[in-house]
């Protein structure tokens, strides 16, 4: 059974928007935390020329199936839990995740930077999408109200700061090279892999 996430209808199109051009000539994309499934169906159906691998827990696996029954270029998701560290073994010219880096604790958040690290091909991208602070300080009212919700549900979570991820990335050998203003005070954050590989 098909389950919907209201934030990932209205996002998709401008997340679409950045990914497209972003995605240009590149073939091979893991989305880390599929979640529903909706943005698997969405962008593999707009991008024909790109294999989209979802990924997430168990769980979920069952509506990502629902989601992208039937579309070509939407392999069965990974089992992929990024505490477990069993990310898979092959290279891909890129990876995506969206809503995830605030509902981690902070350690996951940097075993999903060091694992996507590992697993792209030099000059690869990384495009995170979710709300972020700048200097510590919320970008809206909305956001502050909704990190709270946030730390009171766990004190692990929480919106995170851009310097934070962006120092993150460059210790693993990923390099910022793009800031997305998003709708409701969303942003895109797109790393690329550094080096040869």
């Amino acid at each position: 059974m098909r389950s919907f996430c209201q934030a990932c209808e209205n996002n998709k199109g401008p997340i679409l928007d950045v990914l497209r051009p972003l995605l240009a000539g590149r073939r091979n994309v893991l989305e880390i935390g599929s979640g529903t499934g909706q943005h698997a169906a969405f962008f593999a159906a707009e991008l024909p020329d790109v294999v989209w691998q979802s990924s997430d827990v168990a769980d979920n696996h069952a509506g990502i199936e629902a989601w992208i029954e039937g579309i070509e270029n939407a392999p069965a998701p990974l089992l992929l839990d990024v505490d477990r560290d069993d990310w898979p073994a092959r290279r891909y010219d890129a990876a995506f995740s969206a809503n995830t880096a605030h509902i981690m604790p902070w350690a996951t958040v940097v075993r999903m930077f060091e694992g996507v690290s590992r697993l792209l091909v030099a000059g690869g991208v990384f495009a995170l999408y979710g709300p972020f602070n700048y200097g510590g300080a919320y970008t809206s009212e909305g956001n502050a109200r909704f990190d709270r919700v946030l730390r009171a549900r766990d004190a692990h979570m929480g919106i995170r700061d851009v310097e934070a991820v962006t120092a993150l990335g460059a210790r693993v050998a990923m390099t910022l090279i793009a800031d997305h203003a998003m709708p409701a005070n969303n942003r895109t954050l797109v790393w690329q892999r550094d080096g040869a590989r």
